[in-house]
């Protein structure tokens, strides 16, 4: 029996058979490599060779662009593409269709606030393919999301908002992801004109910081600091001031049900440490995949 050319792609692009299995029949995934091979270029090289990067509202605000900049070119790592891309609700639930049931309700109602804060930028980044492809060396080289776990040289490290849901950037797992994620940032003109321009080669990186200087027009720089989130909420609910993470959690949580008018910001904050951020009792559908499973070659 021949095998289906699409899961022997999958099959060279990630080391999980539970991925290759859920991105079989996932259109995102299906689009972007019916497109490689409309245009003549090979998916598996360029899945291999080129990674995104995601510089969230979060980055915006914290004005992240240039020193992710200067760290991509210090570390092996090409920007070939730059774009600014509007988010929304859809868009976040896509990116995380696979992992996201184990988020709390509270880290969904965030990233609802959080989409809404700014547009934002995406990188296409080029490197030499090798014993780890460019994804995996991106996502092991741009530090975990829990920051306990981030280490000194880590991306998110170097921007220093040790925060588990205000933590900048996001990058694809391993190249399968890449495929994936592909489609979801870009309709399929667009699509065409990242994938022509990111085979080129050609740094643009000036284009990246010229499209961050835009994005920084449209929103403030603001504080990450849970202090002064809390003392704007504060202010604006005029309440007693709760005695504990629990209660405040219960104020936020409860100002946000009512429909009030709050500082988003301040409530993305306070939220992102008072809130859980996960919930233990399901586990994921897909399980993040490392560089130790792709150099086992296990899922």
């Amino acid at each position: 029996m021949t095998e289906d050319p699409v899961r022997k792609l999958l099959s060279e692009l990630t080391p999980s058979e539970a991925k290759v299995d859920a991105y079989l029949g996932d259109t995102y995934v299906l689009e972007t490599v019916d497109q490689l091979e409309r245009l003549g270029l090979d998916a598996t090289t360029f899945a291999r060779e080129h990674s995104l990067l995601l510089l969230k509202p979060d980055a915006i605000v914290a004005r992240a662009v240039e020193s992710t900049l200067e760290w991509l070119s210090g570390n092996g790592f090409r920007v070939v593409s730059a774009h600014r891309v509007v988010v929304d609700r859809h868009l976040a639930r896509a990116l995380w269709y696979f992992a996201w049931n184990i988020a709390s309700p509270e880290r969904r109602r965030l990233a609802d606030l959080l989409v809404g804060i700014s547009d934002v930028l995406l990188l296409v980044v080029h490197g030499a393919d090798g014993d780890l492809p460019v994804p995996v060396r991106l996502a092991e080289a741009k530090g975990a999301t829990d920051p306990r776990k981030r280490r000194p040289g880590d991306l998110r490290y170097l921007l220093g908002r040790h925060n588990y849901l205000l933590n900048l950037v996001h990058s694809p797992d391993d190249p399968a992801d890449v495929l994936r994620e592909l489609a979801i940032y870009f309709d399929e003109r667009t699509r065409a004109q990242v994938l022509t321009q990111a085979v080129t080669g050609i740094d643009r990186s000036a284009a990246a910081a010229e499209l961050a200087s835009e994005l920084y027009a449209g929103v403030p720089e603001r504080s990450f600091d849970r202090d002064a989130a809390f003392a704007r909420l504060y202010t604006e609910l005029g309440s007693v001031a709760p005695e504990s993470d629990a209660e405040c959690a219960e104020l936020l949580a409860a100002a946000m049900a009512s429909g009030r008018e709050l500082d988003a910001w301040s409530a993305i904050v306070l939220g992102s440490y008072v809130f859980p951020m996960r919930v233990g009792s399901q586990s994921q559908t897909l399980r993040p995949i490392g560089a130790k499973d792709w150099l086992e070659g296990r899922p």
